[in-house]
């Protein structure tokens, strides 16, 4: 028996004939997968990697966030623009149905304090396996080291597998091929020209869940650096600039820890958020750059760049901030005394002479609004391939209720590689669970029309 996470080929045939092939083996591909056999469709799963699930089990390294506890309508809110799209599919088959999933497979879960439902023991290992035993156990066959090409003679389905060229024909097709983002494990978008050329509309795919830099210009000095904070903070337009060396060296990879990021953008969409997040060695990242990754990339392609504002003590109002660092100091250096009358040094005390410099850190005022709201002028999400997940894919206008694909009957779309995006917390497994489910229920219903 092959292990559970690696399956051995199948050398016997260069051609294939088979009522439902998955191509795809993430979650919303292995979704379909038992939603057609659940549904008594024999089912084939064609993935490119050795292995399924790559993108899930890396997911999961660090403790598995399958989805998340919230009442329904905020979580519905949190995929935006195509809330619409995505709402009924998650009223099928959404966060509650997806934890009976995981306890049907015999994984319990449980809420940690962030709200995300986390399995108990914080893998995806064990969850795969199960899932996988499951699949197997309902006939499900799976053929690993198969490369999509597109489509050959008659409409059949074109693999590059170890042995050749394969061809397979399969009365319906689902697609979960993921988006672009961690190309290494398998989601390499190769499929966008393959689709497009048959007339499927699609989205420019973009990062999404990203990082972003800084720019690099040399900040002024002095007096006019001085200067250039105060226009910073509200008296002009923000000037680009980015890290020091010095700070680049020294507090790249450190955390700001218990911060309060906001953004407003030149729509006027706002986000507000405490939380943390990431120095880098060009600029920014983590789960609160994260949050509002999408509206600051969705301005830097509007404007040339984005700039919010950063509160380095969120449980201190502007008043007492201001009193404390007018305290007289006494013979205490200045980072003495913010440290001992506000608790601030490491990243926090550096970003702020980052900003102000050695000059304008002495300007007392200036000091305390940049402690309460400091601009962090961004210019450039970080590429595609480093984004934990993508914006952009197959649009939603180009397929029908069942996720089928208007131009190409019989072949439907799951998961990442379709036009939505949604923060981490669990609803990205979520909503390609759901997509995938949809899909595999469409396909079955599909075939049923043809008997």
């Amino acid at each position: 028996m092959p292990d559970a996470l690696t399956d051995s080929l199948d050398p016997s045939l260069s051609s294939l004939s088979c009522d439902a092939a998955v191509i795809g083996g993430g979650p919303a591909g292995l979704m379909a997968a038992e939603a057609l056999a659940q549904a008594g469709v024999a089912v084939q799963v064609f993935d490119a990697m050795p292995s399924v699930g790559r993108k899930f089990l890396l997911a999961g390294k660090g403790g598995l966030n399958l989805t998340h506890s919230e009442p329904f309508e905020p979580f519905a809110a949190r995929f935006g623009a195509r809330r619409a799209q995505i709402e009924p599919l998650l009223a099928r088959f959404g966060a509650e149905a997806l934890r009976a999933w995981a306890h049907g497979l015999g994984v319990d879960t449980f809420v940690g304090t962030s709200g995300r439902v986390f399995p108990t023991d914080m893998k995806a290992a064990p969850l795969l396996r199960a899932w996988l035993h499951r699949l197997r156990g309902m006939g499900v066959q799976f053929h690993m080291r198969h490369r999509w090409l597109g489509w050959g003679p008659g409409g059949a389905l074109r693999f590059a597998a170890p042995q050749g060229e394969r061809f397979v024909a399969a009365r319906a097709t689902v697609l979960a091929l993921g988006g672009a983002s961690w190309p290494r494990l398998g989601s390499d978008a190769a499929w966008v020209p393959l689709l497009a050329e048959r007339g499927v509309a699609i989205a420019p795919l973009q990062p999404a869940n990203c990082g972003f830099d800084v720019p690099r210009v040399d900040a002024p000095v002095g007096e006019t650096r001085r200067d250039f904070f105060r226009e910073l903070i509200g008296r002009g337009p923000a000037p680009a600039r980015g890290w020091t060396p010095f700070f680049a060296e020294h507090f790249a990879g450190q955390p700001f820890k218990s911060v309060a990021l906001s953004f407003t953008d030149s729509q006027g969409r706002h986000f507000a958020r405490r939380g943390e997040f990431v120095a880098t060695a060009t600029g920014v990242e983590g789960s609160l750059v994260y949050a509002v990754s999408s509206l600051l990339r969705d301005e830097i392609a509007a404007h040339g760049h984005a700039t919010f504002l950063l509160d380095l003590l969120p449980d201190h109002t502007p008043e007492r901030v201001l009193a404390e660092v007018r305290h007289p100091r006494g013979a205490r250096s200045l980072s003495s005394h913010l440290k001992g009358r506000l608790g601030l040094d490491g990243i926090k005390a550096a970003i702020l002479h980052e900003q102000l410099g050695k000059g304008g850190v002495q300007d007392l005022v200036a000091l305390a609004r940049a402690i309460k709201a400091l601009p962090v002028t961004v210019v450039a999400a970080r590429p595609v391939a480093e984004a934990i997940s993508t914006a952009g894919g197959v649009a939603f206008e180009a397929l029908d209720g069942h996720l089928m694909l208007d131009a190409l009957p019989g072949v439907f779309c799951a998961g990442e590689m379709l036009d939505w995006e949604a923060p981490t917390g669990g609803y990205l497994l979520t909503a390609s669970c759901a997509t995938g489910r949809a899909a595999g229920e469409g396909a079955a219903h599909w075939l049923k029309l043809q008997k």
